[in-house]
């Protein structure tokens, strides 16, 4: 009972960010550019207490309706102007059913904005009203690469592009079954679409943004989560003539993960679910793409099937810690980090360490597992519990430490490097109770949506670390050698600690435990 009362508590607070007010109209006519595919009618927005007034153009397509299973290929050319006044719909989404697991439920809200569609491949562009040649900051969404949209109010861009004079950008990409399908029938490039929609959002970028004020030779890309996995992706995927000039991870890396033993078991899974097994003459694919979206979304949930990536060593590369250190990656400024409690949300009910530690790591010596629970003593700092002892071992063991080791390699190839910590504990944006500094929850500081909602009283260390957050996201993208305003490694940048708005701290000090996993890792390359 006490879970379904979190739970309904977190899909509140999240649905009440998606009802909030969007900021104000201008009094002005409709702002129009001219793309590729023709003219784009956009709405211009004042921000208050901003020095620019921005204009917003959403939902626009960069690419066309694609077929199911198949890569993303260029939008029809539109005769009549493009109205980009509202959102445009997300791509089809996949949650847990039941809503057993929070790292799931807590994004599971009412459906986006403009619903959900295959035809979902739009960019959402927040640009200042006047002048040219802007820095560009690429959104890229988390959810597991199972759900996310543009859509969402955390990723209004209106404040950032106002406050700090840039061009956002937030995209669509297909995710599930849908945008990782994982099929036998499929070639290896055809199993990454998400990937190949981002690639095809940065190429439309690239080709568009210049009508938009943006500077396509002035490219960041950034994201959180599956986000960040995604910019880890392309980073080590785009040896030469990368579309971007500098790359932010927050809370994610695609290095050091762990490969699926049968990464076609959820494909056939699904189709044996769908009746797509049950004919030797119609293959499982073009049965799958024959069914209505909504049968294999349901089935998809219902199973709780995860899809994910596929090395096809053109998205996703094979031995990309190898890659790294050889320095055949994107040679672009890294700046990334994590949160202090990344794991409340993934491991909230989990009160037995045993059953925990054997889950996470089934193979591994009792012996080892041993090492582990004595490093993380019930008593010492943040571990008052085993609940806390559990969620402690996951953010470090799944983000922090796996984050420190991406950019310790990434400087030790000679690529500027900058790492922060996020440890700020914001009570009104707290998911649960005992939340703590969670997964994502620095993304409202980062865009400045947490201004969205009037009904909860804004915090000095808030509005302050929000501030300085913003700042120094842009100040890395508009200028990536020199860095976001804090040392390179191995200084970790504190932000939010104990009140203060940023801290130096050496990294040695804060993965002092990072050293117990290396085994691990080095087998996850």
């Amino acid at each position: 009972m006490r879970f379904v009362q979190v739970l309904s508590t977190v899909v509140s607070l999240f649905a009440s960010v998606l009802a909030l007010p969007q900021a104000s109209q201008g009094s002005s006519g409709p702002p129009t550019v001219t793309i590729e595919s023709g003219v784009v009618q956009g709405v211009s927005t004042a921000i208050p207490g901003a020095s620019h007034n921005i204009t917003k153009y959403l939902g626009v397509p960069f690419a066309a309706k694609p077929l199911r299973f198949a890569p993303p290929a260029a939008p029809q050319a539109w005769k009549t102007p493009f109205k980009a006044t509202k959102y445009g719909p997300a791509c089809i989404q996949e949650f847990a059913y039941p809503a057993h697991d929070i790292t799931i439920s807590w994004f599971n809200t009412p459906p986006p904005p403009a619903g959900e569609s295959e035809d979902c491949l739009n960019v959402n562009i927040y640009a200042p009203a006047t002048g040219k040649n802007k820095t560009v900051m690429v959104w890229f969404y988390g959810g597991s690469l199972a759900f996310g949209a543009n859509s969402l109010a955390a990723y209004d861009g209106s404040y950032f592009a106002a406050f700090q004079d840039v061009v956002i950008v937030t995209v669509n990409y297909r995710t599930n079954v849908f945008g990782f399908p994982c099929s036998p029938e499929l070639p290896a490039r055809g199993n990454n679409l998400g990937f190949l929609d981002q690639r095809f959002a940065l190429a439309w970028i690239q080709r568009n943004i210049a009508a938009f004020g943006g500077d396509p030779a002035k490219v960041t890309i950034f994201g959180e989560s599956a986000g960040g996995l995604s910019v880890d992706a392309l980073v080590t995927s785009f040896a030469t003539n990368p579309p971007f000039r500098g790359a932010i991870e927050e809370s994610g890396q695609g290095t050091y993960r762990a490969l699926v033993a049968d990464p076609h078991k959820s494909w056939t899974t699904l189709a044996a679910a769908v009746g797509c097994n049950t004919t030797a003459t119609v293959s499982h694919l073009k049965c799958m793409r024959g069914l209505p979206a909504s049968t294999l979304k349901n089935a998809s949930e219902h199973l709780g099937l995860a899809f994910t990536p596929m090395v096809d060593n053109y998205t996703f590369v094979a031995n990309r810690s190898e890659a790294r250190a050889a320095g055949k990656i994107a040679k672009v400024p890294i700046m990334a980090g994590t949160n202090a409690d990344e794991g409340t949300v993934f491991t909230y009910g989990d009160s037995n360490l045993t059953e925990y530690l054997a889950a996470a790591l089934p193979t591994a010596p009792v012996s080892y597992l041993s090492q582990i629970t004595s490093a993380y003593p019930i008593g010492s700092p943040g571990i008052a519990n085993v609940s806390q002892q559990i969620a402690k071992i996951y953010t470090e063991f799944s983000f922090q430490c796996t984050q420190a080791r991406v950019l310790r390699d990434t400087k030790r190839a000679g690529i500027p490097t900058w790492r922060y910590f996020y440890n700020a504990t914001i009570p009104q944006l707290e998911l649960f109770p005992g939340a703590g500094v969670y997964h994502s929850s620095e993304i409202q500081l980062v865009f400045g949506t947490y201004r969205h909602n009037p009904q909860q009283t804004q915090t000095p260390l808030e509005q302050k670390l929000s501030t300085y957050m913003m700042g120094a996201w842009a100040r890395f993208a508009k200028n990536p050698t020199q860095g976001p305003g804090w040392p390179q490694l191995p200084v970790v940048t504190a932000l939010g600690g104990d009140g203060v708005i940023n801290a130096s701290i050496q990294s040695s000090v804060v993965d002092r435990r990072c050293a117990l996993f290396d085994p691990v890792y080095d087998l996850l390359q």
